[in-house]
């Protein structure tokens, strides 16, 4: 099992270069049953004018691990995945450090699934609440 979870974490990781992952250094940590982890670095590069994180940036790394889950929970050879709708409520501010989307999912259905992503930092107080809207479109 656990190198089956890390070639889903190396493919995951993988596709990212040259993307707005890699430029966020986004990176895919930890996957299981029924969601994916992926941690982003808070710096200067991902802050709002006033020095905490931007939340442009959180619903950005919302958004990249609930398509990555959904592809890695759907069959990725015979759909692609794109997000449709995202939501999210920023609750509290972070500076420096890590934090980590989990994306669980709530709804899986043969064309849209529907997620949870929940942005804590490293102590895992939650900063971002957020839900993602995906779609699975048949590869022609």
């Amino acid at each position: 099992m656990e190198e089956h979870k890390a070639k889903i974490l190396e493919v995951c990781n993988n596709i990212c270069k040259d993307t707005l992952m890699e430029t966020l250094d986004i990176s895919y940590v930890d996957v299981g049953e029924n969601f994916l982890i992926a941690k982003m670095p808070v710096s200067p590069k991902v802050h709002q004018p006033d020095g905490v994180l931007h939340g442009g940036a959180s619903v950005a790394l919302a958004e990249s691990v609930g398509s990555a889950a959904s592809y890695v929970f759907l069959d990725g050879q015979e759909f692609f995945v794109r997000g449709i709708e995202i939501s999210a409520n920023h609750v509290r501010s972070v500076k420096d450090g890590f934090v980590y989307a989990k994306a669980s999912i709530i709804h899986k259905g043969r064309t849209t699934q529907l997620w949870e992503i929940k942005i804590t930092n490293e102590d895992g107080d939650l900063i971002s609440n957020c839900k993602l809207t995906t779609i699975a479109l048949p590869r022609k």
